[in-house]
């Protein structure tokens, strides 16, 4: 007897995201271990964020760009189709 056994294929996900100049700092330095987000991009626990600091003064990027990898997802106590996401 044959076992047929299906692989299970994730595919790897990334999002590109602004973030505003007082929160990207403590992402570079690994305070901030998390992102809340409205979640209308069906984030994943395996996805990547690109998370782009952006400046609203000048209405454009700043050229500073920190990866980080999701962990672990929660809406518990957020806003309606909000998500809190542990990042590393």
């Amino acid at each position: 007897m044959t076992r047929s056994t299906k692989k299970r294929t994730t595919t790897l996900r990334c999002h590109e995201l602004k973030v505003l100049p007082q929160y990207f700092d403590p992402l570079v330095k690994r305070i901030k271990t998390f992102e809340i987000r409205k979640n209308d991009r069906d984030f994943r626990v395996g996805d990547i964020l690109v998370l782009k600091e952006f400046d609203p003064e000048t209405n454009m990027y700043t050229g500073r760009i920190v990866e980080r990898k999701v962990t672990y997802i929660t809406n518990f106590a957020q806003q309606e189709g909000y998500v809190v996401m542990a990042i590393v």
